[in-house]
């Protein structure tokens, strides 16, 4: 992870409103926040959480330098009181969330922040924008990868994303996502995601003819020969160049294929296909790119198309399609005298009003089939019904405790093998790209009492 010192990176009112605190005496009370999103985006069944890792490295590192506090005076709107408090900034509070590579769904607490409020407030912006992000690029990357139906989808974006970080931490969310590997050399040597690149049309016009341009390339590279055939013409030139070179060269050969990366990707896929067996080339494998997504990629498939592989750079990247989720960041409770109060934010938009209180999330399983059967949020403190018919599992995990990580973080292998395993467990339909099955997440008695009684206290109900 490449550090920087991001303590700005925080909306102003951030700031006013962790001082406001400050001066009514509020800065100390417990306060509990949590992360949501209201829809899927693509309308698609689910989201992949991702952001985490993100996260833990942004608050161990937190802390306003002098330049930070000097920049924040010059505003004149703060004094030295809360530039004192900034100046000696830890972080004290807990944060529970669920794992990278969860299957999470609209309005589940993805991260709960329980801290005191002037502390909590700070995080918002950074937390936010880490889930929003990286679980919209995961989510994505899943979506493509059940669209290749077992083809490796290799991760093309870097070129095409929306900054460094988008480049970084979007190839990372999409390996968890559930990406082959990723032609970002910087993100595959910070996250161990493995690297794959071929080459650009710059290399075969960069020499005199494009076989020349091919045999050297596979000079280079014999254990992994990746030609792009597609710079003059695919089935003419191209293709007839490669299969000289491959023939001449093939004993020297670990691994050969050909990109195509224009054209009618179908139609093309299936002619190479059949030159190249009629060749004796039956293990030179066919990479497509250009312009894919998963609807591009269920296309060609469903039309027969004879492709191994498929290189997705900017609708996995920039999640073209549906490029906003919209993760929010909730107070859903304060601590006092008497316990914890809960809090409700009240819309006309009934899908914009939050469940209250501090809670957890646990998933339901068919007992014999071990199949997701619904989600249900809990009060924390509320004991959890049995049967004997269902298993029940716990979607938070501790990650911060009084300040301090008590979470192993798991590397980025690990979180995609734990999104295999977790996918693996829902109903076929539910994963569908369209018009997936509505998944349930419920709400326990106790809590779906609490929210009601705020609503008519709020005159809602």
């Amino acid at each position: 992870m490449i550090f920087k010192n991001l303590s700005l990176l925080c909306d102003f009112y951030e700031f006013t409103m962790s001082n406001g605190y400050l001066e009514n005496g509020l800065d100390e009370q417990i306060s509990y926040f949590d992360v949501f999103f209201r829809k899927v985006p693509d309308d698609g069944g689910f989201v992949v959480a991702s952001g985490l890792n993100s996260i833990i490295n942004y608050i161990q590192n937190l802390k306003f330098s002098k330049s930070d506090i000097s920049y924040l005076r010059k505003t004149k709107l703060f004094d030295e009181n809360f530039l004192t408090y900034l100046a000696n900034f830890k972080f004290q509070g807990d944060i529970y969330s669920v794992r990278e590579g969860e299957i999470v769904f609209a309005n589940e607490p993805l991260l709960t922040v329980r801290a005191k409020v002037s502390q909590a407030q700070l995080l918002e912006t950074f937390i936010s924008l880490s889930l929003n992000h990286q679980s919209l690029i995961a989510t994505k990357a899943n979506r493509i990868a059940r669209a290749a139906q077992g083809r490796a989808v290799l991760e093309f974006g870097a070129r095409r994303a929306q900054g460094i970080d988008a480049a970084l931490s979007g190839a990372r969310a999409a390996f968890i996502g559930g990406a082959s590997a990723s032609s970002c050399t910087l993100a595959c040597k910070l996250y161990k995601i493995p690297i794959s690149g071929t080459m650009a049309h710059s290399w075969v016009q960069m020499f005199e003819s494009e076989e020349e341009a091919f045999r050297k390339y596979c000079e280079l590279y014999p254990q992994k020969a990746i030609l792009l055939i597609d710079t003059y013409n695919v089935l003419q030139s191209g293709l007839v160049n490669t299969i000289k070179i491959f023939k001449e060269k093939r004993d020297s050969l670990k691994e050969f294929g050909v990109r195509i990366d224009s054209g009618n990707l179908c139609e093309l896929s299936k002619k190479v296909r059949k030159i190249l067996d009629d060749e004796g080339l039956k293990d030179c494998k066919i990479i497509a790119s250009g312009a894919l997504d998963e609807y591009e990629i269920q296309k060609l498939i469903k039309n027969g198309a004879k492709i191994d592989a498929f290189g997705v750079g900017e609708r996995l990247i920039t999640a073209k399609s549906s490029p906003v989720l919209g993760c929010v960041y909730k107070l859903v409770a304060s601590e006092g005298k008497n316990g914890i109060k809960p809090a409700i934010k009240i819309s006309e938009n009934t899908e914009k009003i939050n469940n209250p209180h501090f809670k957890k999330l646990f998933r339901i399983y068919d007992k014999k089939t071990k199949q997701a059967l619904y989600d249900k949020l809990y009060l924390a403190d509320e004991p959890i019904e049995k049967s004997n018919d269902l298993l029940y599992e716990n979607l938070h995990i501790q990650v911060f405790k009084d300040g301090e990580l008590v979470y192993k973080c798991p590397n980025t292998q690990q979180s995609k093998e734990y999104m295999l395993r977790q996918s693996a467990k829902f109903d076929k339909e539910i994963l569908a790209l369209k018009k997936p099955k509505i998944y349930e997440v419920l709400l326990s008695e106790k809590l779906e009492k609490l929210k009601n009684s705020l609503l008519k206290t709020k005159g809602v109900l």
